[in-house]
């Protein structure tokens, strides 16, 4: 007879310590892959327990501002060398509670490793300027100062790297933060957050508390004693936050949705525009900001590249992510399900025509999990939800055009500013996209998906607040410039 394994219960840590919420209330943490796995049961936290986290990482701040960055740059590559020997245990959770597979996992907890000692070099690293002044006996100069406590609102999709590359520039720079995880994967972020324990954090820099977004996100972007608020998640939600956050005077950096194209020229190399499309598109289940939604492909070489897209896809293995030979997993939730069915029904009640996919996965072991088919829509028109709307999910809109330049134009035609790529031989086409293309992000002869973590990353129009994230770029957001004016 099998023996059942005891599921753990995960706890919020507050002040150094994992602390039960208040009204001891928990939430299942469900497997995607098999809505009968539970991974664990994460808190559902009141407003009492955030308060708390607040004011620990306030009382905190001013000793841990007094280290050196240095000194604290140390802590985070001892998070990072812990992350590290824990890279499996914490890529197998996030496979378990989120579905994307367990080599996007793995990659994934790499790319936190990196980051940590990314910036933990930053530490060690200029925040300042001498600039010459008009008084021949004065010293002008720059430096920077944090913020003070950081409210880190993360989303499901990347629950490793999203909330280490808030976190470590928030506290190399000095500040103290508090991290409100997605529910969905709160299992994930404790893990992580028990590698910042075992590093020897002093009690209140890392505070993480988990609930709904609605009381805790929420929660994050009222408190007058969290001075800024990064956030990755939808516009709706974003919107709120940085409204909340401005009318009290607080720092926010809103990071939300896209509506990635990518275009195909008539001189491109097809087999790796298909290659691009696919991995931009359909890995993790197209549940990127960055995943590409639509595809722009100059009419001369359409058919060859449906033909070869079509027939690209139909090799996609799809199942449980824990399994090595499966390249797309679930949806990450019924509801994220859900949502993707319901724009693939629009797609189809509005005109588009369905050539591939479109249906719920119900065979055999699929059956109890949250899978979707790989889905291809074309003669779409830009009207169409399909065409506007992010869906989140593996869904590609083919629409055919008859230049690179009416592609940009179209292209351009959204709220949305994240990412974009184009695949083309030809470097008049290469500058016209990088001087037109209206993102944050532009890449070529590459997919829309992905950055490097030593590049700033944001986008333009509704994708973001206009600030940036990673790389160098994160000490505008994290610190305050002072001048400083000395005169003996």
């Amino acid at each position: 007879m099998a023996v059942q394994t005891e599921i753990k219960t995960y706890l919020n840590y507050i002040n150094g310590t994992w602390v039960a919420p208040v009204g001891e209330k928990f939430e299942p943490s469900v497997n995607p892959a098999n809505r009968n796995d539970i991974v664990g049961y994460v808190p559902r936290s009141m407003l009492e327990d955030l308060n708390a986290a607040v004011a620990a990482a306030k009382q905190a701040q001013k000793l841990w501002w007094k280290r050196s960055g240095v000194e604290r740059g140390e802590y985070l590559y001892k998070a990072a060398h812990i992350l590290e020997q824990r890279l499996q245990d914490i890529a197998e959770t996030m496979t378990r509670e989120m579905g994307k597979t367990l080599a996007e996992s793995k990659a994934e907890t790499m790319r936190g490793v990196h980051i940590l000692r990314y910036y933990a070099g930053e530490g060690a690293r200029k925040i300042g300027d001498v600039i010459p002044s008009s008084d021949s006996e004065g010293l002008l100069f720059t430096t920077r100062v944090p913020l003070g406590v950081v409210g880190v609102i993360s989303p499901w999709n990347f629950p490793v790297a999203i909330p280490i590359w808030k976190m470590a520039p928030a506290l190399v720079y000095g500040n103290t933060v508090v991290l409100k995880p997605a529910s969905e994967t709160a299992v994930t972020a404790a893990k992580v957050i028990e590698c910042f324990h075992e590093a020897g954090f002093p009690k209140g820099v890392v505070n993480m508390v988990c609930g709904s977004g609605s009381v805790i996100g929420q929660g994050i972007a009222n408190h007058p004693d969290i001075d800024g608020v990064t956030f990755t998640g939808s516009n709706t939600v974003g919107k709120q936050v940085g409204r909340a956050a401005f009318e009290r005077g607080a720092k926010y950096q809103l990071e939300m949705g896209g509506k990635n194209p990518v275009i195909v020229a008539k001189d491109a190399d097809l087999d790796l525009a298909v290659e691009g499309t696919i991995s931009g598109g359909l890995r993790s289940t197209g549940q990127k900001c960055t995943a590409t939604s639509r595809v722009f492909i100059e009419r001369e070489v359409y058919e060859l590249f449906k033909e070869k897209l079509l027939e690209r896809v139909k090799q996609l293995k799809i199942g449980n992510g824990i399994d090595a030979d499966t390249w797309m997993g679930p949806c990450a939730s019924e509801s994220q399900l859900n949502t993707v069915l319901s724009y693939i029904e629009k797609g189809k009640a509005e005109g588009a025509k369905l050539i591939y996919g479109g249906n719920r996965c119900t065979e055999g072991e699929l059956a109890n999990g949250f899978y979707v088919e790989p889905t291809i829509f074309e003669d779409v028109e830009l009207h169409m939800t399909i065409a506007r709307e992010e869906i989140f999910g593996p869904v590609l809109a083919l629409i055919q055009v008859e230049s690179v330049e009416e592609a940009i134009e179209l292209a351009n035609d959204t709220e949305y500013g994240l990412s974009a790529s184009i695949y083309t031989k030809n470097i008049g086409n290469i500058l016209e996209f990088i001087k037109d293309i209206e993102a944050g992000l532009v890449k070529v002869n590459a997919e829309t998906a992905g950055v490097e973590y030593q590049a700033p990353f944001g986008g333009m129009k509704q994708s973001s607040s206009h600030s940036r994230e990673q790389g160098q770029a994160a000490i505008e957001f994290f610190t305050t410039i002072k001048t400083v004016f000395v005169k003996a």
